[in-house]
């Protein structure tokens, strides 16, 4: 009966095969819980940060009114009930405006006319993908990237991804001759390049973009006559120098003029999934300085919007500047000290990790576990640890990596005594891996 469904429906873009969902599967059947089922899978594929969820619950205990829907002591239940266009509530875009602003460190400015909201950066991603290429062209996308990807901008828009090809002899840095050789790989191929897509701060590495590395961005940009997506969606997770650099802001360091094309074509992906731990309420935002882009994404966000309730309830959180603020730092804090705990458990079993300073996971290298350098190795490893030692994690194949060993592992999604139980099952696996080499 499938050839009575459309392509779409029966063709394999959608990217579920990847070893990053089939790890999910795995986990779904059988989950870790510390008191029903110590011995189940941990997962450590999922990056959510949980660790200020505390300072959240609080707020909203101590702010009662605002889970009823009240303002000023009156009843918004049916304003927020009955139709609300797809523009958004304006005091949700004013707050989130000032939000993005604030976790830039307000060097740089948002204009609530230039924010389209979306569910989720999922959707914001795909959105972009639909204005801005056609089916067949092409985006250029530094590697290693989020596995989600391929399903987000491949799957429905038809448009391709050809990769920048980083590697760790640099700290998988981006360089000119990796953007060339992506574009020239794209010319081959017959693709028309209509863009680069970056993710700054990086999922899975981890790091914040260099201003060289922009720089080389914009440049480049500029030589092609492309645009530039900057997914900044974990902009609010950087606990450590150096400090983050949106990609607006180097623009603004260049000092290009508000009426220089290159304004035209560079999008920002915003969101509160990651910094704010609220990825259920699937809260995104497209920013960009083209007035037709903005009014083609507004129309097509129709197809997945914010709920009033929850651009209301938001609102009333981001309006509290102090609580923002107290949250902003406190997440930071408690990121890095996270990190360092997965950090300095992995040293101590011999397995270092790419120095990071921002998101939700470590990029861990371990490529002296491998039986052989080939990605058949890596996931004869993912195997072993998924169903041999209990943890999901996100081998490097995942995410494009051209080198076999490199594990993306997220530590902010559980509780401290889950993560230090993750850390003893990899020490019993690199024991296990010594036993056998002996």
């Amino acid at each position: 009966m499938d050839n009575m469904l459309s392509r779409k429906v029966t063709c394999k873009s959608h990217g579920q095969d990847s070893s990053y969902f089939l790890g999910w599967q795995e986990y779904d059947k059988n989950p870790f819980h510390p008191v029903r089922n110590p011995s189940g899978i941990i997962q450590m594929g999922l990056a959510e940060n949980q660790l200020c969820f505390d300072l959240l619950e609080s707020w909203l205990a101590r702010n009662q009114e605002s889970n009823w829907f009240k303002k000023r002591g009156e009843s918004m239940f049916r304003e927020l009930a009955l139709f609300q266009d797809y523009h958004g509530l304006p005091e949700f875009k004013k707050e989130l405006a000032e939000y993005m602003s604030e976790i830039r460190q307000n060097k740089v400015k948002f204009d609530t006319n230039k924010l389209v909201l979306t569910a989720g950066a999922t959707s914001a991603n795909e959105t972009l993908m639909f204005c801005l290429a056609e089916p067949g062209e092409a985006f250029l996308i530094p590697t290693p990237y989020y596995p989600g990807f391929d399903r987000d901008l491949k799957w429905r828009t038809g448009v391709e991804i050809v990769p920048i090809q980083c590697t760790s002899s640099n700290d998988f840095k981006i360089t000119v001759s990796a953007m060339e050789e992506a574009y020239e790989q794209a010319q081959k191929l017959h693709l028309k390049v209509k863009g680069v897509f970056i993710t700054n701060p990086s999922n899975p590495l981890g790091t914040t973009l260099t201003l060289q590395e922009l720089n080389h961005v914009i440049t480049f940009s500029i030589e092609k006559n492309i645009h530039i997506v900057s997914d900044e969606i974990y902009s609010g997770t950087v606990f450590n120098s150096p400090q983050f650099i949106s990609i607006f802001e180097a623009l603004n360091k260049k000092s290009f003029n508000n009426n220089n094309q290159i304004w035209n074509r560079v999008h920002i992906v915003s969101s509160l999934s990651k910094d704010l731990g609220l990825p259920g309420f699937r809260i995104g935002a497209i920013y960009s300085n083209n007035k037709t882009l903005i009014a083609a994404a507004t129309k097509m966000s129709s197809f997945g919007l914010i709920s009033s309730q929850s651009q209301f309830l938001l609102s009333r959180i981001l309006s509290d500047k102090i609580f923002i603020k107290k949250y902003i730092k406190e997440n930071r804090r408690r990121l890095r000290k996270r990190q360092r705990v997965l950090v300095s458990g992995l040293e101590k079993t011999g397995i270092r990790c790419l120095k990071s300073n921002a998101g939700l996971f470590c990029w861990v290298d371990m490529r002296h576990l491998l039986t052989g350098q080939t990605f058949e190795a890596e996931m004869e490893l993912w195997k072993k640890m998924v169903c041999g030692f209990g943890l999901n994690v996100s081998p490097g194949s995942s995410c494009h990596c051209n080198e076999p060993g490199w594990f993306r592992v997220c530590f902010a999604n559980m509780e401290k005594e889950t993560l230090d139980l993750s850390v003893q099952r990899i020490r019993a696996l690199v024991d296990s891996h010594l036993s056998i080499a002996k």
